[in-house]
């Protein structure tokens, strides 16, 4: 036995190794496609379209009879209650003791009081309309009533919604749904009165009628202590009657029907109401997904034992092929061995996996080759491009440094000739705070706040030359003071707005300075108030300031400006952007752009 059990085991064996060598000289893309077809196509197409559109056909038919079921029962219960009403009703009209109480005459109040009570007791009209759930009341054209009790006069009535909701049907029995004034009290309800012409004498002729206001809440109730499954609507003329979902109150008025309604009804019913048509609509109370798994769970279970059995089975014969010749190959990447790129001692099977493990030892061989020889022109290539553009930067730096120590000498110079004052002491301070910033170079990018203490430095030194005639104000948010920004940048656009600025502008010059954030961007607003230029050319600069390069700096002009725009777009990889306004005789404002990030300590930096 156990030898027999071997030998089957050894024959299974044996045929997956044939199978799946097989598999190995299939293409890739066949491969896909099979298991595409085996293990989803398949199982998914007979298992689950047969058994899921059986359930769905038997669930659909069973709540489409449930639903007319529901239909009839409504159906059954209104028109039972109506006409429980409409024979009600048909009892006064012919009770010979009604007609001929609305057809005497009465000579006063006092004779109809007494004509009143002797009508109750003769013709026991109170034990029949009193004991029922009905609120009845006849109204008749005849001068001698009295309003009160079951009787009034017509003329009180006559304006009403539902009279002339009567009259305009000619019809003798008419069941009109209205929202007035309730009897005895100042709110509005929604009323169902059955209303009777009494021309009982006089065939088709008097306006007398008797009306019978059904018990709107204990229908409304009838429908919630049914406890239906679906939701129900009893309509009439666009209008919700009834319904078992809580909408509305017996005090709010009639809503709408709409086309939510009609549109989602799983079934429509009309029935006949004495003149009117009522419309029954009923929507399915949809069951969740679990109540549905739950009710089905037996073919839920066998749905997922054939979508997991059968794809694992083929599944398992595919992975020698497939899956451990990638690993192979992935395995291969995954090694470290210096600078060589190791080749693979096996390459198996004449589909694509096959073809790309041999590709791959190739391209090992040829990357061996080449790795000494590219590898070492690339670095060279690099160190000559870092070379260079320390050249450019220090060659930056070189330019700007006796640009800004000219303009606060000049500053000194022209205080000691304007004034003849020995008030130095300050300037000089203000100018060794300058200097000591201008000459440390070791790195190009400075804090918010450090390059701030220089410009104001800076303005401080230019007050001392034009007097009353500069002031600046600076507002920065705190969150900034920590952003990095190529040194100089900013106390060169301060520059440029007060010496341009001031030029043949004798009233004060105001300079402002405004450090904020914008959508993810640090914005440097430097305005002033001063002379100001032509439209032309400020469109003109800050196209200039957008591309800067190096060559615009053997230009002249504007020097200061395009070093700074230079510095900046290679500190922030060219994503600055710049904005220039200016108007003649208003001033000037550029504003600077700066996409923000973080570097490796968490400090926000340009």
């Amino acid at each position: 036995m156990g030898k027999i059990k071997a030998y089957c085991g050894k024959k299974v064996e044996n045929i997956q190794i044939r199978i799946s060598n097989a598999l190995d000289d299939i293409s890739l893309k066949h491969k896909l496609i099979m298991m595409y077809i085996f293990c989803v196509l398949l199982p998914l197409f007979v298992t689950d379209s047969v058994i899921l559109s059986t359930i769905v056909r038997a669930d659909r038919d069973a709540r489409k009879q449930e639903m007319n079921n529901t239909a009839d029962a409504i159906e059954y219960s209104l028109t039972t209650t109506v006409e429980n009403a409409v024979n009600l009703i048909q009892n006064v009209y012919r009770n010979r003791y009604v007609n001929q109480f609305i057809e005497a005459e009465y000579s006063s109040p006092l004779d109809y009081y007494i004509s009143y009570i002797d009508f109750l007791k003769d013709s026991l009209y109170e034990s029949v309309i009193g004991s029922s759930s009905y609120h009845t009341v006849i109204y008749a054209d005849n001068p001698g009533f009295i309003n009160g009790g079951y009787f009034s006069r017509l003329e009180t009535v006559s304006d009403s919604e539902w009279y002339r909701e009567f009259a305009d049907s000619e019809r003798n029995v008419l069941v009109v749904p209205y929202y007035e004034v309730s009897a005895g009290s100042s709110s509005r309800q929604k009323k169902l009165s059955v209303i009777r012409k009494l021309d009982y004498y006089h065939k088709g002729q008097g306006g007398n009628v008797v009306k019978l206001d059904l018990d709107y809440s204990a229908i409304i109730r009838g429908l919630l202590n049914a406890h239906y499954a679906d939701t129900a609507y009893i309509c009439c003329e666009g209008k919700i009657l009834f319904s078992n979902d809580g909408r509305g109150g017996i005090n709010m008025p009639f809503e709408s029907v709409g086309t939510e309604i009609p549109e989602q009804a799983g079934v429509h019913r009309q029935m006949q109401v004495f003149g009117k048509v009522w419309e029954i609509y009923l929507i399915n109370r949809k069951a969740t997904a679990m109540e549905v798994i739950k009710n089905n769970r037996a073919l839920v279970l066998l749905l997922l034992m054939v979508n997991i059995l059968l794809p694992l089975a083929f599944m398992r014969l595919l992975n020698r092929s497939f899956t451990v010749r990638l690993r192979t190959l992935g395995e291969i990447f995954e090694k470290e061995n210096g600078d060589q790129l190791p080749p693979l001692m096996e390459t198996e099977g004449k589909d694509e996996i096959g073809t790309l493990m041999r590709s791959y030892n190739q391209m090992a061989q040829r990357m061996n080759d080449l790795i000494q020889t590219v590898y070492k022109e690339k670095l060279k290539e690099q160190e000559m491009d870092i070379a260079r553009q320390a050249a450019e930067l220090l060659a930056l730096h070189n330019q700007i440094n006796p640009h800004f120590l000219f303009n606060a000498l000049e500053s000194i110079r022209m205080h000691s000739i304007l004034k003849k004052e020995y008030e130095t002491a300050n300037m000089v301070e203000k100018l060794a705070i300058m200097e000591r910033q201008n000459v440390e170079w070791s790195n190009d990018s400075v804090r918010i706040d450090e390059e701030i203490r220089f410009v104001e430095a800076y303005l401080d030194l230019q007050k001392y030359r034009f007097g009353e005639r500069l002031s600046y104000q600076i507002d920065v948010e705190e969150r900034f003071r920590e952003t990095k920004i190529p040194k100089l940048t900013l106390v060169t656009f301060v520059e440029n707005a007060c010496v341009h600025g001031m030029e043949n502008k004798t009233s004060v010059v105001w300079i402002f300075v405004r450090i904020s954030g914008r959508d993810g961007r640090l914005c440097i607003e430097i305005e002033d108030t001063g002379a100001g230029m032509p439209s032309g050319q400020a469109c003109e600069l800050q196209e200039k300031m957008n591309l800067a390069k190096m060559e615009q700096l053997k230009e002249k002009g504007r020097v200061g400006i395009l070093n700074a725009c230079i510095r900046l777009k290679m500190m922030t990889k060219r994503q600055v952007l710049f904005e220039l306004e200016s108007e003649e005789g208003v001033g000037t404002m550029v504003t600077i752009h700066i996409p923000l990030e973080k570097d490796k300590e968490g400090e926000k930096t340009c």
